[in-house]
């Protein structure tokens, strides 16, 4: 009989990872690794990462892009798009980041499922976090989930808008900068 394979812990899978040329998130003992990413993640995410950077300049937060881990769990860590934090302990980090107020994932069909599913579920558990956003570049779909009085994650669907609201910073960014460079979306 075979003995069953040893599930890394997070300290192997750290230690294993800070020696990759590419990246890997790893949950409850399995390592995944992040695949390439379409131009239009790109440009979106540079977008929110530039615009929320100049927003913030001068406050007590820092916007992150994508590269950064965010420990989410004993057993959890992600690289999620961008993300901002105001805790003192995350903005002293080099490497791991545990307490973001404000995660941004851009979506691809490869990752739509487990951006929505098992990644939100596990950031929710986060008292820090007060927004999760979820950024659709092909429907320009923008899905903002904020924390509310009770606790409980509200969605405020900003698709069609004009603008969308990051309320935990105080920001509102117009559409238009979200998605700039991105070309429309072919008509259906």
């Amino acid at each position: 009989m075979a003995q069953p394979a040893h599930k890394p812990t997070i300290a192997d899978y750290l230690a294993w990872e800070n020696d990759q040329p590419e990246r890997h998130e790893f949950y409850r003992g399995e390592i995944f690794a992040m695949v390439g990413a379409r131009r239009v993640h790109g440009l979106i995410g540079g977008n929110l990462f530039a615009e929320l950077k100049s927003h913030l300049k001068g406050s007590p937060c820092r916007a992150f892009v994508e590269g950064m881990k965010v420990q989410v769990a004993d057993d959890a860590v992600f690289y999620p798009d961008v993300f901002v934090t105001s805790d003192e302990r995350d903005l002293r980090t080099e490497m791991i980041f545990r307490h973001p107020r404000l995660v941004i994932e851009v979506l691809s069909d490869s990752t739509q499922a487990c951006d929505r599913g098992l990644k939100f579920a596990a950031y929710r558990a986060l008292d820090s976090l007060q927004e999760y956003v979820l950024v659709d570049p092909d429907t320009r779909r923008v899905e903002v989930y904020r924390r509310n009085e009770r606790a409980l994650f509200e969605l405020h669907d900003q698709t069609g808008r004009e603008a969308v609201e990051f309320a935990c910073v105080g920001f509102t960014l117009p559409m238009a900068d979200v998605f700039d460079g991105v070309e429309d979306a072919p008509a259906a």
